[in-house]
């Protein structure tokens, strides 16, 4: 459950997300994530860090071999995502067919 909380708290998959292509700065990931303070980003990667999903390196933060397991099994949970939204879209241009 450790785990759950961890990845449950807000911001931090999407962290995640961004990261999946390789390292970011914190700046940008700022500008990736809309929304998101500056406080709980430095948190959010924090946390993260202690418990070895990312790492600090001179390129800003990336994926530790863990981390980066971690996002191959979040890419089927996208998937499903674009799925939705596109059901939900549907649904908004065709309420009756909901």
């Amino acid at each position: 459950m450790a785990a759950m909380d961890l990845f449950g708290r807000r911001w931090a998959l999407r962290i995640l997300w961004e990261l999946r292509a390789g390292p970011l700065g914190a700046r940008t990931l700022l500008a990736r994530c809309e929304g998101l303070s500056s406080s709980v980003l430095y948190q959010r990667l924090r946390e993260l860090t202690t418990n070895g999903i990312i790492v600090r390196s001179a390129d800003g933060y990336e994926l530790t071999r863990l981390g980066a397991a971690l996002n191959h099994a979040l890419q089927p949970l996208n998937e499903w995502a674009i799925t939705w939204a596109q059901a939900q879209e549907q649904n908004d241009q065709n309420p009756a067919e909901a």
